[in-house]
């Protein structure tokens, strides 16, 4: 949608201006056009009524972000606990957020119902969360993803399942990406048919990071494993349709490491993100993205925020269509970077989230630079700077 950039200027600023005053006043849904860089919520997230909440809900809604959820799990009960049984009222409330902080809701197909997946009608059983539906219930896996489309007619995106979760064969030791793609193609018809506007994407695989194997998808941060790769391309040759594809990825390599340091890590999604629009003649969606650094830094580290902006700096740059930050409120359980703490206090990859965010949807040109564990970006009209360090930022009215 148009907007004069003196609105876009005052949604920018009301987002920046969390950071300096914790506060501000509360906002409409807003209305962007579609943005590159989302966040997906989990269990505990920008929802409730605390004043904390409210702060990050104000960042949220002042931000051209988009905003994602999953169906069932990670802040949303079983929606379908027994066949012809629905229990919306978790995820009305999670959609409600979508509504309230967002111009493009998303929603994850995942995860199934315990009765899709041989378990007792009427029964969760959480610890099988990340069990796939069994084959014989992959129609009502997708009765199920319809329902959700008639229910939410404005969420037009809709991830197909996450990471492949259930889909591992050891006999194998390899994705049963055959029988992914089966699950996808049900349920992408079925979404199609519900409301011909849906945009659909999968299959979804992480892009797992090795220091040396044979793969077509390498650079000096590493190798993507091979398998992944071979999920795509079966994927792609054998799915109904697709509106984008998806994947994500940690920059550290499943061994621990990093081949050429985690600031040359950081290349690995931009390089992946060229060689899919290529390989697939799709747009590029990160469901979840890790620009990781030593472990033992927190989520608030500012090392984690400076990693963390370059690389989404050189994703977008790459031509990546969505960027989704997962959980972006801090948790013990996760030490990727997050955008705000428990309480409600924004941390330093905030701002510059907000700056990258209002550049990449109005498709401003992006550059990055790290010099002296400083990064700087660049959208062809103004620039911003994290220090790694210090968490410092700076905003410069010019390009550095």
């Amino acid at each position: 949608m148009w907007r004069s950039h003196d609105r876009s200027r005052r949604a920018l600023l009301a987002a920046l201006s969390l950071i300096a005053v914790g506060a501000v006043p509360s906002s409409a849904r807003p209305q962007f056009r579609r943005p590159v860089l989302g966040v997906t919520h989990t269990q505990y997230t920008a929802d409730g009524d605390t004043a904390a909440a409210a702060r990050a809900r104000d960042y949220l809604a002042a931000t051209p972000l988009a905003g994602n959820q999953q169906i069932m799990g990670w802040g949303a009960l079983n929606p379908q606990p027994a066949p012809g049984v629905f229990d919306w009222h978790t995820l009305d409330e999670r959609v409600a957020l979508l509504r309230r902080t967002t111009a493009e809701p998303v929603l994850t197909l995942c995860g199934a119902p315990d009765w899709m997946k041989g378990g007792q009608a009427g029964h969760t059983d959480w610890a099988e969360l990340e069990t796939a539906p069994r084959e014989e219930h992959f129609d009502d896996f997708a009765a199920l993803a319809a329902a959700v489309a008639r229910r939410y007619p404005d969420v037009r995106d809709f991830l197909v399942w996450n990471e492949l979760k259930g889909f591992y064969d050891p006999a194998r030791n390899d994705w049963n990406i055959e029988a992914y793609t089966r699950l996808y193609n049900k349920v992408y018809a079925a979404l199609k048919a519900a409301n011909p506007e849906t945009r659909v994407g999968g299959p979804y695989v992480v892009f797992d990071i090795w220091p040396d194997v044979d793969s077509p998808l390498t650079g000096r941060w590493g190798t993507v494993d091979p398998r992944a790769v071979a999920a795509i391309d079966y994927w792609m040759a054998n799915k109904a349709g697709a509106d984008f594809v998806a994947v994500d990825a940690s920059s550290r390599t499943k061994d621990g490491h990093f081949p050429a340091g985690d600031v040359a890590a950081t290349e690995m999604f931009a390089d992946a993100t060229r060689w899919l629009r290529e390989r697939t003649g799709l747009p590029v969606w990160w469901a979840e993205f890790y620009p990781d650094v030593d472990p033992a830094l927190p989520a608030s580290s500012p090392r984690r925020a400076a990693v963390a902006l370059l690389t989404l700096a050189r994703t977008v740059a790459a031509g990546a269509a969505k960027i989704l930050l997962w959980q972006p409120q801090e948790e013990d359980d996760l030490h990727s970077a997050a955008l705000w703490a428990d309480g409600g206090d924004l941390y330093p990859l905030a701002g510059a989230f907000a700056w990258l965010a209002e550049a990449a949807e109005a498709g401003r040109p992006i550059t990055a630079d790290w010099t002296n564990d400083v990064v700087r970006v660049s959208d062809g009209k103004t620039g911003i700077a994290l220090d790694a360090t210090t968490g410092r930022v700076t905003h410069r009215d010019r390009p550095w």
